[in-house]
């Protein structure tokens, strides 16, 4: 069985991007079980002086959720032309600890069709940042799911099949990767 760690670079209870890596679990493939990390909230400001043992527990808690993982799916929307802060800040702690180096990565961007750019900017900045962490991007698993927050149901998932089965091929390729050994 794949581990899948997804993370959501949204804080917002009603995120969209969220909504999507809940979904994620719900339709993940039969070789894949997904595992969403939901600590960004509890991890402090980045600083180099406290990336050292001990570290803080919340910073443990990521580390030891994407050493653990084998692939990681990636969901985040864009702000003020980049990545969020707290999402950003999440990625800064993942850099010290070495556990994303060489692993499968993916995302999915779901911007709506009336976003300026559908995302480009932090999705540029998301993969300056995985190229330094030494991630490795699987392209053929990444991809752009426009969706508006009507799409969202009461239970907080996806239910359009479309949108299912886009989010189910992303982790099929993103598995199939890790079987591959990318």
């Amino acid at each position: 069985m794949i581990t899948v760690l997804t993370v959501s670079g949204s804080l917002r209870a009603g995120s969209t991007n969220s909504a999507v890596l809940r979904t994620a679990s719900v339709v993940s493939p039969p070789a894949a079980t997904v595992r969403p990390f939901a600590g960004m909230a509890d991890l402090p400001h980045f600083n180099p002086d406290d990336d050292r043992d001990p570290l803080p527990p919340a910073v443990a808690g990521l580390r030891g959720a994407v050493g653990a993982a084998d692939a990681l799916l990636l969901c985040t929307p864009e702000y003020a032309g980049g990545l969020p802060g707290s999402f950003k800040n999440l990625l800064d702690w993942t850099i010290g600890g070495g556990e994303m180096y060489g692993k499968p990565v993916a995302w999915l961007n779901v911007s709506s069709s009336a976003a300026p750019t559908g995302g480009a900017g932090a999705h540029d900045s998301l993969r300056t940042v995985l190229g330094y962490a030494g991630s490795v991007i699987v392209e053929t698993a990444c991809a752009r799911i426009p969706l508006s927050r009507n799409h969202v149901g009461q239970d907080g998932l996806i239910a359009d099949p479309a949108v299912q089965d886009a989010i189910t091929d992303s982790l099929t390729a993103l598995t199939a990767a890790v079987v591959a050994g990318a």
